[in-house]
């Protein structure tokens, strides 16, 4: 019990900061909203000049959201870490008796909380302006958002963990993590257009066979349901080698004890 109350207190915590802050509400919604729409207007325009019977909203749109779900969730357990980078919070939490994994823990519902607000603000506009309907996909949406979420949050911890490790500088490592991996994924094309090397890589991403999944269905194919087990799998051995990463990178913190001296110059 007392575990989860520690757990809770780092949730808490992230919804005093969102209460008493209307710029970080705001960031929940703002980016979503553009990218939602922006996207939304190029399918329309592809819808208008393609052939008849192409769709292109289920494919380009529905890809949009679910990349961006994937981002939110992993940028959740990210921004809440950084926002104890910020603050120059680490020797407060850790003095207590709070262990990594109740702070991974609260990180990883946090981010559960601020992702599915996400979401649901991407779907209410997806379908109330474009007309994007989510049973095209039908139950399968469901185990696609899982692995999404479920890679998302490891890259979330692996990230924090190199923040933790080269300091607050190094920030600037975490942002552009969604964007090296989309290629690969191939979120927007088939895997098969990607050249030998980069199919290789992609084989070991797991969104990538979740937007593989998200063609055949919209293409009336069959999905291999052993597929979409086996990136769970990948995605779940990815948040075990993350939390151990980070675990580990923390206890090499304070026992060379940057944890105490951990600031803008700590990056040795």
């Amino acid at each position: 019990m007392r575990r989860l109350h520690r757990t809770a207190a780092i949730v808490l915590r992230q919804y005093y900061l969102l209460r008493g802050s209307p710029a970080r509400v705001l960031a929940l919604f703002a980016w979503v909203a553009i990218d939602i729409v922006l996207w939304g207007f190029i399918t329309r325009y592809l819808d208008a000049v393609a052939s008849p019977g192409i769709d292109f909203v289920p494919v380009l749109l529905g890809a949009v959201l679910l990349w961006d779900f994937f981002t939110r969730v992993m940028y959740g357990v990210t921004m809440a870490f950084l926002e104890d980078v910020w603050t120059h919070n680490f020797l407060n939490l850790f003095a207590s008796p709070l262990s990594t994994r109740e702070y991974m823990g609260g990180l990883v519902l946090s981010s559960v909380a601020t992702s599915s607000v996400g979401l649901l603000m991407m779907v209410v506009l997806a379908t109330a302006f474009f007309g994007l309907s989510f049973f095209a996909y039908g139950l399968m949406l469901v185990p696609f958002l899982l692995v999404l979420f479920l890679f998302g949050i490891a890259l979330g911890i692996f990230g924090s963990a190199l923040v933790l490790r080269f300091g607050p500088a190094s920030e600037w490592l975490v942002w552009p993590i969604p964007a090296v991996v989309s290629p690969f994924a191939a979120v927007f094309y088939p895997v098969s257009t990607l050249p030998p090397w980069m199919q290789q890589v992609s084989r070991a991403l797991p969104p990538s066979y979740v937007f593989e999944g998200i063609r055949a269905i919209v293409a009336g194919n069959a999905y291999r349901g052993d597929m979409l087990l086996w990136s769970a799998g990948m995605a779940a051995l990815y948040i075990a080698l993350a939390s151990w990463f980070f675990t580990r990178i923390h206890r090499g913190a304070v026992c060379s004890g940057l944890m105490a001296r951990y600031s803008a110059e700590s990056v040795s």
